[in-house]
């Protein structure tokens, strides 16, 4: 079992940056492939990207593409989202997940634990 914590949300103007962190206890950390995803007002919680146990393998949705870097660092027990050129429809509340191990690792069903998320605001 794992228990997750994100931080690193805020405000920011569009076009900035923010770097989220998602720390995770248990001494399994290493075992298991990671996601981000992220919630909108009124909208259903979208994937944003992903990160197999080992780092070696990561996939992201097209509207973050080339925008938005997944990585993790299994010595910190920490999986982390840097996000550059902000745009205002990236306005959401983030959540990490962990547990997915099939390659459905766009649906929300697919991992076992989550953390409770953290605002990310972009300003236009």
């Amino acid at each position: 079992q794992v228990q997750l914590a994100e931080s690193g949300g805020g405000l920011v103007q569009a076009g900035g940056s923010l770097r989220l962190s998602c720390a995770a206890s248990g001494r399994t950390f290493s075992t298991y492939n990671m996601g981000w995803f992220r919630q909108a007002p009124g909208k259903e919680r979208e994937f944003v990207a992903r990160i197999s146990w080992g780092g070696g393998s990561t996939s992201y949705a097209d509207s973050v593409q080339g925008r938005f870097t997944i990585s993790r660092d299994n010595a910190k027990n920490t999986v982390y989202l840097q996000m550059n050129t902000l745009k205002p429809e990236d306005t959401a509340v983030y959540y990490c997940a962990a547990g997915c191990y099939s390659g459905s690792y766009y649906y929300t069903g697919c991992y076992d634990y989550w953390g409770q998320g953290t605002q990310v605001t972009v300003s236009s």
